[in-house]
């Protein structure tokens, strides 16, 4: 087929009339095959998916092919079953290609700054005339000096030596990294984010080197990546009789996935396997973006027993080093809460140092030195991931009892390591507390939990629970000097599914009508209305994601002409965050071998999406250099000298992200 390019200046409506055209054109293809004796089956399917964005254009153009293997082998010894499976998977996705200037080699561009109080801040810290005349403009990573000779505008600390303009730091390539969320409408942090794959711009990709770091290619041909990730599963699995042979002990060695839980788009109990969010946020299946890991998985299949209509024990280990969630890096389509182009920035910044916007207060821009501020390293931990699960039915009752001892697969930032005084010439790196500098972990958790599922006749409706509780987690909380705390959180869902006539749009066939409720709450949540120097904050410091959020999901499917025409409607709505997504598709299959599907993705958010929270630059990590003024010109200076916590002073970057969340953080993100 030919692929024509969809400028980004392009109508809501163009791109519709495009999309439809195309995916007539781009339509996933089945075959199946089993030998003679029927011992060997093997599956197959290439599909096409192409995304376009408002006002970006294209955004995925994949080509993906899996191959499924299932081969039942005579029994064995101990063994009174034997199987093996393996399932290999390949894609190319052309955006990296075709809509370079957005996501691949010529992605970004040269940044500048409104910095309108930059005159006046200049004249208060240097003890006299600023070498800046206002209107002030300037450009990321600028030249400057008090002779004026190349002198744009930007505030030099001392630390950066005159310059952080240099070959390995250009004015291109680069983005706000909140940009694709909001216009800083609030006057918040301006951080510039590379967006070139890492073989093209590697800056922000050192520090975090194994985790955020993809070349072009490693965007291209996801799978083809050094974890193997084109062997979605690989396993042998065998069954050994136990007793009489009513009982058995079933192992499954390798590469799989472990499902846990029954939940759609967010998840409670579904925690063995991490997820790819780059492949397309929250809403492509599970199925498709959990992470397969090599484990060993053993169940004690005890069958009906006295009390129990099933009864089964399980027993999980990892095989394989940690691997935890791939959020997406920055410059890719799909990161989800801008995670990825938060932690290029402040990887960048203490690489190569960088320009920061609105800082330390609104209108004023500062340029900070490397090794000040951002991401220095991410650690990831070597240790052992184990769990178990008990899983039955009583009275018609299907139940699970869960736990998981397992590191986070969200990273964390740890602050409180060493880094030079911004405001001084010394290279001398010490801990500064509240300085917004960090490693990125991963923190050991420990997770139990359980679910119910059931059948109620008379209101023809099946039900189902998921709770869970676990301890260690970590969030940012800006009353800390190390810039986070842990807290043990709950979680729990509610969903239902029911079978209902709608008579006046199928009189036939009945809807299948799904409800979800999902409840979160940070049980060692803190927040605060003053600081660690006494001072009254102008917001509430400390923790900055929710203490509670409440997220309410629906789906209404429908089939007619014998289930080959489904239409089909899910809705989130996130209720702390104000923002929602309804995502109407319609799938056609023609025959068992062909798949068509069109569908929009379309969000909506209170605040455009961008929510603030307390964002640490009225901390006083530098004292007395980054004393607030107010402080500094009072009768009582005297906490300038010491290092104190936020006042307060809010804006959505960088931690607005998690209080938006990723239906907020994807305002802008509407797709055909």
């Amino acid at each position: 087929m030919r692929l024509i390019r969809i400028p980004r200046a392009a109508s809501r409506c163009s791109i519709l009339l495009g999309m439809a055209v195309g995916i007539g054109l781009s339509t996933p293809a089945y075959a199946v095959w089993h030998s003679e004796d029927g011992s060997l089956e093997v599956r197959g399917f290439v599909d096409n998916m192409t995304n376009v964005r408002d006002d970006v254009g294209l955004t995925k153009q994949r080509v993906q092919g899996q191959l499924e293997l299932f081969k039942q082998a005579q029994p064995r010894g101990i063994f009174s079953d034997l199987s093996m499976g393996a399932t290999f998977r390949l894609s190319y996705d052309a955006v990296y290609d075709i809509n370079d200037d957005e996501y691949g080699r010529a992605a970004g561009g040269p940044l500048t700054y409104s910095a309108p109080g930059n005159p006046d801040f200049f004249t208060y810290i240097n003890g006299g005339s600023a070498p800046f005349t206002p209107p002030t403009t300037l450009a990321y990573a600028g030249t400057f000096g008090p002779d004026g000779t190349g002198a744009d505008g930007a505030i030099p600390l001392p630390g950066t030596g005159g310059t952080i303009n240099s070959p390995s730091n250009p004015n291109d390539g680069l983005r706000f990294a909140a940009g694709d969320i909001y216009a800083y409408q609030d006057g918040g942090v301006m951080l510039a984010t590379p967006v070139r794959p890492c073989d093209t711009d590697s800056r922000g990709c050192g520090p975090l080197k194994g985790y955020m770091d993809k070349d072009r290619n490693e965007l291209r041909y996801k799978e083809l990546n050094d974890d193997l990730d084109f062997i979605r599963e690989l396993w042998v699995a065998g069954s050994i009789p136990v007793g009489s042979g009513d009982n058995e002990i079933a192992i499954r060695l390798g590469r799989q996935q472990v499902v846990w839980g029954r939940t759609d788009l967010f998840r409670v109990l579904d925690i063995v396997n991490p997820m790819d969010f780059s492949r397309e946020n929250l809403y492509a299946e599970f199925e498709d973006s959990r992470i397969p890991q090599w484990m060993a998985n053993v169940e004690y299949r005890l069958g009906a027993t006295k009390t129990f209509d099933d009864l089964n024990f399980q027993l999980i280990y990892k095989l394989e080093p940690f691997r935890p969630h791939d959020l997406g890096q920055g410059g890719e389509p799909y990161a989800i809460l801008g995670a990825g182009n938060l932690f290029r920035a402040l990887a960048n910044c203490w690489e190569n140092g960088c320009t920061v916007g609105n800082f330390p207060a609104t209108g004023v821009t500062v340029d900070f030195p490397s090794h000040a501020i951002g991401i220095r390293d991410v650690k990831k931990p070597d240790h052992s991931e184990f769990g178990g699960r008990i899983e039955g039915v009583y009275k018609g009752v299907g139940f699970s009892l869960n736990a998981m001892y397992f590191y986070s697969q969200f990273p964390s930032l740890r602050g409180g390591i060493p880094t030079v005084d911004p405001f001084t010439t010394s290279l001398v790196e010490t801990v500064h507390p509240y300085d917004i500098a960090f490693d990125v972990e991963f923190p050991r958790l420990f997770m139990i939990g359980g679910s119910a599922d059931w059948y109620w006749e008379k209101a023809r409706t099946s039900f189902r629970v998921e709770t869970s509780y676990t301890t260690g987690e970590e969030y940012a909380d800006t009353s800390k000097p190390d810039l986070y705390s842990d807290s043990d959180v709950f979680r729990g869902v509610i969903g239902f599914d029911r079978p209902t006539f709608i008579p006046f749009l199928n009189k036939d066939r009945a809807f299948l009508i799904s409800g979800q409720v999902f409840y979160q709450r940070l049980l060692d949540y803190k927040s605060y209305n003053v600081n660690s120097a006494g001072i009254p904050t102008q917001g509430k410091i400390g923790f900055q994601d929710w203490e509670d959020n409440v997220l309410l999901t629906l789906l209404i499917q429908g089939n007619y002409f014998n289930d080959r025409l489904t239409p089909q409607i899910i809705t989130a709505y996130d209720t702390e965050a104000k923002a929602g997504v309804i995502s109407p598709s319609l799938e056609y299959k023609p025959n068992n071998s062909w798949v068509f599907k069109l569908a929009l993705n379309l969000k909506w958010a209170d605040d455009n999406g961008a929510i603030a929270a307390d964002d640490n630059r009225s901390a006083n990590p530098f004292p007395p250099a980054t004393c607030a003024p107010p402080i500094a010109l009072s009768p009582d200076p005297s906490p300038c000298l010491t290092a104190y916590s936020s006042l307060g002073v809010s804006g959505f970057e960088p931690l607005g992200r998690f209080r938006s969340g990723p239906i907020g953080t994807a305002i802008n993100e509407d797709e055909i």
